[in-house]
């Protein structure tokens, strides 16, 4: 069997991938990938998404410079979730949220009522993208 048939693709042949920090165990992002997303992610030591907006494959860092160097990749229990233990590459800390900040999960619930950006942004997003 191909080590790719044994992934649980949903219905649309996507798999939820999560993206964290080889170094601190952060959790950086959740993105999703396809077949040859993976496929290309296990070959060439980069992550490389299914971009589910632009309907097309999507190379970390194609346009920001903050690719995303793939130490191991890991399938959950139930086989339908993907972890990708990552470095972030491109900027010191590593930025790895279009946003600007080192992690997409920079939200934090304050007093069950409100979302509070808790994390700071590293890199003025205006200046990360390219096209």
């Amino acid at each position: 069997m191909d080590w790719l048939d044994h992934v649980r693709w949903d219905r649309d042949g996507l798999v939820p991938a999560i993206a964290q920090e080889a170094g601190s165990g952060d959790v950086l992002m959740l993105a999703w990938m396809n077949r040859e997303a993976l496929a290309r992610t296990a070959e060439s030591g980069e992550a490389v998404y299914w971009s589910r907006s632009r309907g097309r494959l999507w190379h970390k860092g194609e346009e920001s410079g903050h690719v995303q160097k793939v130490h191991e990749i890991r399938l959950d229990c139930d086989q339908d979730v993907v972890l990708l233990k990552v470095t972030q590459l491109g900027h010191e800390p590593g930025v790895a949220c279009h946003t600007g900040r080192h992690s997409c999960f920079f939200e934090r619930l304050e007093g069950g009522a409100a979302w509070t950006a808790v994390d700071p942004v590293l890199k003025d997003p205006a200046t990360i993208y390219t096209k």
